[in-house]
């Protein structure tokens, strides 16, 4: 037996420990959800709908629970708990609409005395591997499509964040039926288990590295992979007021541990020494501790600080910590603006993610995009410019699967996600999501 011990983020004390699943109990669950998924994609798309807005209802019903559960794992401000909670409910109930949709392409006569048409078919029992950065956010990202074209799901949290998934694996149970949705609560070892279990398909979320080690185990099942961000920011010298201001409050939500939030902010020469000190100002007035939470996890923390340790960067403007009486300790860390630094300062290269900023200079335009996507990641980007049309124009070079002009981090159910290069592929949110997770058949009948 495998006992495991999270830590609280916001002090670092131990939290209640849990048990690890390890192969036997792999092999049942993802059994479970098998025998499972034939009743439920036997379900008609209304039917699964209701089941899914059920849930999503209930979710809101219990959002303080859950808000507390995703506090207890990240040590997110509650504003922040709150927000996640009511999002995660937000594409559950999009999905629930999806699964009511039609998507099939070419259908009727095709051919001489022959009727054509698609079915699009599940593909069974999805593992979804979630991270411990949005534990409720991310696993609607993978439940709602898969649970809407009618598959199964077995979901297994972050090591650090199982509460919110057993909350929710509770609650699915109740109203979508029995293993519909199964819980796998574990660490890496768990994971490896299950992508080389019997699933039919494979969704993850997390590392570049883990990523590799999925794609590898999963071999010619399918597999969705999100991945690192490291996402640039290109800042012209007609970018609107607000510009630093944005970037501050994107750069430190969540502490930074979001794949798509800004990391690196380009620069030109004109405005270089302007945006620098404007996020320096901006970056100051948000406190770790009042304006966002700690790392996750000391791991996480250890990472941070060696990346830190490491950069070469030539000015450096810290923000504070005020974690107050109650979160002595933990895995706080201030905001931080780094200027002047190489292009292949580890600061630059590596995925931080955390509550930082790198300032580059690029010599000119073309060097700025090249700076962009001059890095392994390719997940988003943003532009920043008072002329829309040069900005729409930037944006299409930008190297990445998502872009924003003049905001960054905003998304909505409704537009997809998903990333290129070492930032993995396939689709996150929208109705193209659905695609991820079912397969088509073409069927043709003789007439006559």
């Amino acid at each position: 037996m495998t006992m495991l011990t999270p830590h609280d983020p916001r002090t670092g004390r131990p939290r209640p420990a849990y048990q690890a699943a390890r192969e036997k109990g792999v092999t049942a669950t993802v059994d479970a959800a098998a025998a499972a998924q034939r009743g439920w994609a036997s379900l008609l798309p209304g039917q699964r709908s209701r089941r899914l807005l059920r849930l999503a209802d209930r979710i809101e019903d219990r959002a303080e629970g859950y808000a507390a559960a995703l506090r207890a794992g990240t040590g997110k401000p509650e504003e922040e708990a709150r927000g996640e909670v009511a999002g995660s409910a937000d594409v559950l109930r999009f999905y629930a609409g999806a699964a009511r949709t039609e998507s099939s392409p070419a259908a009727g006569r095709r051919m001489a005395d022959r009727e054509s048409w698609v079915r699009w078919e599940p593909l069974g029992v999805v593992a979804a591997i979630v991270p411990w950065n949005y534990p409720l956010m991310m696993a609607m990202w993978r439940l709602g499509p898969a649970l809407a074209a009618g598959n199964t799901v077995v979901l297994k949290p972050a090591e650090t964040t199982p509460d919110t998934a057993l909350l929710l694996g509770e609650d699915a149970a109740g109203l979508l039926g029995d293993d519909v949705v199964c819980v796998l609560p574990g660490d890496r070892e768990t994971g490896a288990l299950l992508v080389d279990s019997r699933v039919d398909a494979v969704a993850f979320t997390g590392s570049t590295v883990g990523g590799l080690d999925v794609a590898y185990r999963a071999g010619l099942r399918p597999v969705s992979l999100e991945l690192g961000g490291n996402c640039a920011a290109l800042v012209l010298p007609d970018a609107p007021a607000y510009t630093c201001a944005s970037l501050a409050a994107a750069s430190v939500f969540n502490a930074g541990q979001s794949c798509a939030a800004p990391a690196r902010v380009i620069t030109l020469p004109e405005n270089h020494d302007a945006v620098v000190e404007g996020l320096a100002r901006e970056m100051g007035r948000k406190v770790a501790g009042v304006d966002f939470g700690p790392l996750n996890n000391a791991d996480q923390a250890a990472r941070y600080d060696h990346i830190l340790s490491a950069s070469r960067a030539g000015v450096r403007h810290n923000g504070r910590i005020e974690p107050g009486p109650e979160c002595e300790g933990g895995y706080w860390r201030p905001p931080v603006v780094l200027a002047d630094l190489a292009d292949d300062d580890p600061a630059v290269l590596e995925e931080v993610f955390g509550p930082l900023l790198t300032v580059q200079r690029a010599r000119d335009l073309e060097h700025a995009v090249e700076l962009a996507n001059g890095v392994p990641q390719a997940l988003a980007a943003s532009v920043w410019s008072s002329d829309v049309s040069s900005a729409l124009t930037l944006a299409g070079r930008m190297d990445a699967g998502e872009a924003w002009v003049n905001c960054h981090l905003d998304q909505t159910p409704e537009m997809p996600h998903g990333g290129r290069k070492s930032s993995g592929h396939g689709t996150d949110l929208s109705a193209l999501a659905l695609a991820e997770y079912q397969r088509p058949k073409c069927v043709t009948v003789r007439l006559g």
